[in-house]
């Protein structure tokens, strides 16, 4: 054979591998890099929690070796600001110019709901891990959204319970006039006044406005049985802490959804003391699988876990359920979803399942501030299913 037939022979071997090549899904040939959309806040009231989420997505991806159902993960990062005027436009561009597979966030409802808009309308997945917006597994709800945390509802409804139990009757409820104040307040409202007591008076301050003073003079003048309040992040620093000041807390129980107290309390120091708040976890529910979860993330970053690293760590989880059942191919978006609804993920809180609308069904714990530590007291709600109203899945 001469060279120059040899060589022709080569180049139609290889131009016929290449072709064969290139007939292979996408998948198949190496699997290219899942883009991961991290829509949170990285400044501002809630930058704390945008931060932990993302830590503890991160942790779990890391466990996993770097990659989730053999895909790399990409991630391209936004900061929302906690301001919902951006976020349509925010999202838009990390779905449209940045091509994401998935989106993760956020933290506040308001942005959450304009991501759960446009995920709904494009069909791109979507796991909530903070923001409690009822409607978002309510009448916004679709296939390819998830939550990996909690609805407002849940906290709420399982402090009212309590509340109730202890034999208060008349309430004062405070928080920021906004999605999740308003939900939480609704929440407690439902399950305390089915338990026999009033809710007397609601008040509400605009986000983020933290100047508290008037609304205190307002609950002393109403001599209530107790407070039950919604706030978060810097606002409930300076809630509790100005509680405090006032002389309240002395004289009237000071109760809450259990943003109130997690991720605060170096900042709120002595204030804090003895507070009870309800929330899908705690800092000493001393499990096995929680333990394990808190050393990872101390050694990881530094910093002792809370609910927000939990709800990150929960998001990843989640998509890994996902990617596995469809073998890394985000596309199949039915089947990634027919996984996710007969999951049960094995969280540092306790194992949960999803509801029809696909949020968390989980425990919801009765916390103690002890120290730096939201211990737990008892379980609060068991298995806790916000009811999904308005949902047509």
């Amino acid at each position: 054979m001469t060279p120059s037939r040899r060589t022709l022979i080569s180049r139609a071997i290889t131009t016929l591998a290449l072709s064969a090549l290139s007939a292979l899904p996408a998948l198949a040939q190496g699997s290219p890099k899942l883009k991961v959309g991290l829509m949170l806040p990285y400044t501002g009231t809630y930058a704390a929690m945008g931060n932990a989420i993302e830590n503890g997505f991160r942790l779990h991806i890391t466990e996993q070796g770097g990659k989730l159902a053999g895909r790399e993960i990409e991630f391209v990062k936004v900061d929302d600001e906690s301001d919902p005027s951006k976020a349509t436009d925010n999202v838009n561009k990390l779905i449209k110019r940045d091509n994401v597979d998935v989106l993760i966030g956020s933290v506040h409802s308001g942005v959450a709901m304009a991501m759960a808009k446009v995920a709904k309308d494009t069909g791109t997945m979507l796991i909530v891990p903070n923001a409690g917006a009822d409607a978002v597994t309510g009448p916004m709800c679709a296939s390819n959204i998830f939550r990996s945390s909690f609805s407002n509802w849940q906290p709420g409804y399982a402090m009212g319970e309590v509340v109730a139990k202890k034999g208060h009757k008349k309430v004062v409820t405070i928080t920021w006039k906004y999605a999740a104040g308003d939900e939480s307040i609704r929440g407690f409202k439902e399950s305390f006044e089915k338990g026999g007591g009033k809710v007397v008076k609601e008040l509400s301050v605009p986000f983020p406005n933290v100047e508290f003073q008037a609304l205190l003079t307002e609950i002393a003048a109403a001599k209530p049985d107790a407070v039950y309040t919604f706030f978060a992040g810097g606002g409930a620093v300076k809630f509790v802490k100005d509680y405090a000041a006032a002389g309240l807390k002395k004289t009237v129980p000071l109760y809450g959804a259990g943003f109130l107290t997690d991720g605060t309390l170096d900042a709120q120091g002595a204030d804090a003391a003895d507070l009870l708040t309800t929330l899908h976890y705690a800092d000493s529910l001393g499990t096995p699988r929680d333990n394990a979860f808190r050393l990872a993330y101390a050694k990881a970053y530094k910093l002792q876990p809370d609910v927000y690293a939990v709800q990150g760590y929960d998001a990843a989880q989640m998509l890994a359920v996902g990617l596995t059942a469809v073998k890394g191919d985000i596309s199949k978006k039915a089947e990634f979803s027919a996984a996710l609804e007969k999951a049960r993920i094995d969280s540092p809180r306790g194992p949960f399942t999803l509801s029809k609308s696909h949020n968390p069904v989980q425990d919801i714990y009765l916390r103690q501030v002890g120290g730096k530590k939201n211990k737990l007291v008892s379980i609060a709600s068991k298995a806790l299913a916000d009811p999904g109203r308005g949902c047509k899945l």
